[in-house]
Formats: C-alpha cells, structure tokens, sequence
C-alpha cells in the first residue's frame, strides 16, 4: 500500500545528491550537485514522517505543500507531484535551487528534531521540476480568458515574474520593464551558475513569454521612459526593482583602483557565462585570474564571490568577517562548499582601511571580539586594540550587502511614500502603496532578503491587483 513507501526515517539514512568533487567543480561554473535518479529521489521522499503538523510547510515563505508531494514522489506519480508543487510556487526549479533549506523547510523538519536527518526537500523540489522540464510537463501560460485590463511591472526579477505569471494565467495584459539586457534580475546576472545554471532561469523567461508576457528590456525608468508615463499607459503598476545600491566602506585608499563592489564582479562573471563581451573583464579589472583576492563580508553575496574567484583562478581567496562562524548570517553549507574549493575564511576581522601604491596592496585589517549582545540578540564585534595587521591583496571585493535606490527622486514621483531606511512603504497584506494603483513587492519593500519572499510578494500582489481591478470596475458601473 502507499502509506508503507512512508516512514521510511528510521531504516533510510539522510542522503543528498552526489557532490562533484572540490578540485573538479572548481574548475568551472557547472552546478556541484548531480541530479538524484528516480529511484533515489523515492527513497529519500520516503523517508518523509508525514506528520500531523507539518513544520516544513509551516516554515516556507510559499507553505508549500511538502509532505504531499513527497508522498507522491515516493508513489512515483512525479507529474502530480510537480502539479502540486508548483501550484504554490511559481519556480520550484529555482527554490530548489538556491532556497536556504537550512534555515526554512529542512531546517523544521520533525525527523531532523528527533535526530534522524531531515528529509532533503530542496534536492527533490529540484528533480522534480527538472523532471517535469524534461517530459514536457510545463507549459505555456494559456488563459482561458483574454482580459483588456494592462498591469506594468517594473522590474524582471524573481518578485516580477512571479507576479507576472500569476497575472497572465488569469487573462490580464502584462508587460514587464526592466532596466538590464535580460530579464530575471539577480537570478540572472547576481547568482553564480554554480548555484543556478543560466538555462533554467532563460527556459522559465522563455516561457512567460510565449504565455505572452510582454518583456520591454534596457529600459531605466526615469530615463528611458517616467514612472507618470508607465502609470498612464496600464491600468495598475507593481515596484519589484529590488535593491542594487551597494554598502560602501571608509577608510585610507578606500577608493584606490582594485577594490570593487560585488554586483560588479558578480555580473561581469554572468555575463562572460553568456558570451557577451565584458571590457571591464578582459581587461583584468573584475577577472581574479592569478590574484590574492579578499572578499570583505559574510552572507550569501561574499559566498558568491570567494566560489566565483576560485573558479577563475585567484592564486588565493580569503574572506574576511567580522563574527565567527556561527554568527555569520550566509548558508553554512555554502560556507563549507567554499572551503572544500579552496577558500579561507578569517572570522572575527573587519577592515579599517588599505594600503595602495598605483592599485590596492593590501587591507588594513582590525581583529575583533564577541562582545554584548546588540538590539536583534546577536553578539556585537569590539575591536582589539593594538592586533592590527595587513592582509595582502589585489583583488578586493567589497560584499556587504545592498541598501535601496530613493525611488522618489529618481523617477521624480514625490507621492511614493518610502520609509526612513528608504524602502518603498507598501502594505503588509495587500502590498499597496501610497499611491492608488501602485503596488511594491520584493526586496524594495523588505530590503535585502531572500528569493522565495519575493516569489511570495509577487503573487500576494498579483491578487491585490485583481481586486483593485475588480473594485474600479464596480465603481465605473455605477
């Protein structure tokens, strides 16, 4: 019976996919993961408690539906299982990927509380819809309905698409604006292709469009066209610009050549992925090749970067934070990941300032300790006076995280209300703004977060709009 291919947690050990290893994957930017074969991805679903309250689910951003489609993974019905699966989640091909399941599902898992290894749930999310790829499963948005109504989306990243396809499914006219050559935001041009191979976010874009999302690229609202025209020509509008405004850091020579802001380096590093031409690459500028490269930060951006300039062949990387390992707020399987590449990690450092002739030499580093805990209960870093030193380096990639751009000014619509740390103020629910038909979503509203809140966002919101649209025409007919 199917209940018995269940439970399976006590005589199945916990098993991810194989892992490349180090010294191979660290030759390119392929993923490190291989795929699961059927039959392993059915033992491992298996192993799922199906629990009365089930903490995965509870704790996804999206409340998946876990533990059925697990079940029916284990049942070996993988197309209703990816059915299931994708009928919260806009692209469980992308979370699967990249989702911190650590910290979310994996991490609340019943088994893992009791000892046994938690279920890998990201790694079957992710056979699953490669699965379903494969077999023709996925297919074009076709509404059974054309609507007139046009919603404008500004911004092509994993907020905007999300809210894209939820829109389109439902009849409506969408058009997406963005200011890159290719839509998909950070999942584009921010993540490593190690992480999250390029094609599975172009097929996903592909799609969309032949579902007919309109897609209107190289477009810097404010320039190329006002925030007012957008607003005139659609009938609402959703912010999903994310936050590209890079922390800086003071200090002596903190400008000298050399010392580069991660969004830089990562997207050079995509764009080589893709073929294009790169001048800022070519030229050495934002290539590790042959370099003492320091990564100065300790989330998922610094994580990026120290595996990216393995791959291109740094003569050494090192990463300097400002915690220890335990307090440090990036993926502690991509911190091992790193290590297993090649990459030193020096905790308990912060930078003070650099030494530069023509480009940097080196960083002026401050060793730090743990001290009182700050507002948010984490321990605050105190310096140590007098145990400075200087760590060389040619290459310095600054990882510190991303503020927002003062949309206001910048589209010239002082009506957008932001809040004091210059995210756009939108509602908790229904994600409108202060102006009437303007909805936001994503990190502009949250700041720097993670890719499955904006996936949720972007789909709150696409409701929102429909029932904005639904009450304008009421009123009309009036």
């Amino acid at each position: 019976m199917a209940q018995n291919r269940m439970l399976q947690f006590v005589t199945r050990a916990r098993e991810m996919p194989e892992k490349r290893e180090a010294s191979v994957r660290a030759q390119d930017f392929s993923e490190i993961y291989r795929e699961f074969a059927a039959a392993k991805a059915a033992e491992q679903a298996g192993r799922c408690s199906q629990c009365g309250v089930p903490y995965c689910q509870t704790h996804c951003p999206l409340h998946n539906n876990i533990p059925d489609w697990l079940r029916l993974t284990a049942e070996g019905r993988l197309q209703e299982a990816y059915e299931l699966s994708q009928a919260t989640n806009t692209f469980p091909e992308i979370c699967g990927r990249i989702c911190p399941q650590d910290r979310l599902c994996e991490g609340n898992c019943v088994i893992e509380q009791s000892g046994h290894g938690t279920v890998t749930i990201g790694a079957v999310e992710k056979y699953l819809t490669d699965t379903a790829w494969d077999n023709g499963w996925v297919k074009p948005v076709r509404p059974a309905t054309e609507r007139t109504e046009s919603v404008a989306i500004i911004g092509a990243g994993p907020g905007g698409l999300a809210a894209a396809d939820v829109l389109r499914r439902r009849g409506l006219q969408v058009t997406v604006y963005d200011r890159h050559d290719r839509a998909g935001g950070l999942l584009t041009y921010g993540i490593p292709g190690f992480k999250l191979e390029k094609d599975v976010v172009m097929q996903r874009i592909a799609q969309l469009e032949q579902g007919g999302v309109q897609f209107v690229l190289n477009c810097n609202v404010g320039e190329d066209i006002s925030f007012d025209a957008i607003r005139g020509k659609h009938d609402a509008v959703i912010i999903a610009t994310g936050v590209y405004k890079s922390r800086d850091l003071s200090g002596p020579n903190a400008t000298a050549a050399g010392i580069v802001r991660a969004i830089d380096y990562l997207t050079a590093s995509n764009r080589k992925s893709f073929g294009d031409e790169v001048p800022e690459f070519d030229s050495g500028e934002l290539d590790a090749k042959g370099k003492r490269v320091v990564v100065i930060g300790g989330g998922d951006t610094a994580m990026d970067c120290v595996r990216t300039a393995i791959r291109q062949g740094a003569q050494s990387v090192k990463c300097l934070y400002r915690r220890d390992r335990a307090n440090m707020p990036g993926s502690q399987r991509e911190t091992a990941n790193a290590e297993e590449e090649g990459v030193e990690f020096v905790w308990l450092t912060a930078p003070k300032g650099f030494t530069a002739g023509d480009a940097v030499e080196g960083v002026l580093v401050q060793q730090m300790r743990l001290g009182a805990p700050d507002a948010s209960g984490r321990q605050s870093p105190e310096v140590i006076e007098g145990a400075d030193y200087v760590e060389d380096a040619d290459l310095v990639i600054k990882a510190l995280g991303f503020e927002p751009e003062y949309l206001p000014k910048l589209w010239g619509s002082e009506g957008l209300e932001v809040t004091r740390w210059g995210t756009v103020k939108a509602d908790f629910r229904s994600h409108a703004t202060s102006l009437p038909g303007v909805f936001a979503v994503g990190d502009i509203v949250r700041g720097a977060s993670l890719v499955v809140w904006a996936i949720r966002d972007g789909r709150e919101a696409a409701e929102s709009v429909l029932d904005y649209l639904a009450g304008a025409q009421a009123v009309a007919a009036e």
